[in-house]
């Protein structure tokens, strides 16, 4: 499994030959300026909420490559209306795909599109391939139900938020390293404008002093499990 980051919370995973992008808000970003979206690869598009800085380049992305959209139901619906083919889901259903299990599940978050309409409720991802099993949180509050993904899901790596503001910020993202039971964390939502900037060496020494692993990742960057 390699994970790609591709700016703010943007993801390009591979998982058995697939190629799955995450919430690609990448032309609307001035630090991912280098990354060309008509050279992105994706037999799917994850998409976590329907915020514009996370749906931003879905259109055009699925459009090019013919990938189809998973998330929930009204984001679905909303990009079918486009031509655009999805699988719907919805909070606590999992699915079996070629390249491994998705289950949603919550967050704690808004979300509608840019226009102001219903976006339904945001979520994130757990995913299970090729014995690796990664959490990717979305846009999230620290909440209780992350404390029922261990029960289900021995987790690798989780994508967490750490840009505070909107989301959880570092102390918060520390303690759902707890809930969740897993120390390897790939810390995104951060620096890409001014309300969610962070302090890369104070984030990663607070990570360090609890036992945890917090990985910042420049854009284009990537990991491998």
């Amino acid at each position: 499994m390699k994970i790609t980051f591709l700016g703010h919370a943007s993801l390009a995973i591979e998982i058995q030959g697939v190629d799955i992008l995450v919430d690609p808000f990448i032309t609307g970003n001035s630090k991912a300026s280098h990354i060309d979206i008509n050279k992105l690869k994706a037999d799917y598009i994850l998409v976590t909420h329907a915020h514009q800085d996370h749906i931003l380049d879905v259109e055009a992305i699925a459009k090019n490559t013919g990938a189809k959209i998973i998330s929930n139901y009204e984001i679905v619906t909303h990009y079918g209306n486009l031509g655009i083919e999805g699988h719907p889901m919805n909070h606590g259903g999992a699915w079996e795909f070629e390249f491994g299990t998705v289950k949603y599940v919550n967050a704690i978050h808004t979300s509608s599109f840019p226009d102001g309409t219903y976006g339904g409720q945001p979520g994130g991802f757990v995913i299970e391939g090729e014995h690796k099993n990664i959490y990717i949180a979305g846009d999230t509050a620290l909440t209780f139900d992350m404390k029922l993904i261990p029960m289900q899901t021995t987790l690798d790596l989780a994508v967490l938020p750490v840009g505070d503001n909107f989301t959880m910020g570092i102390e918060d993202a520390i303690i759902a390293c707890d809930f969740i039971e897993c120390d390897k964390v790939l810390g995104y939502h951060y620096d890409t404008f001014g309300y969610i900037e962070i302090d890369h060496d104070l984030a990663k020494k607070k990570f360090f002093e609890k036992g945890k692993d917090l990985m910042l990742l420049g854009i284009g960057e990537f990991i491998e499990l």
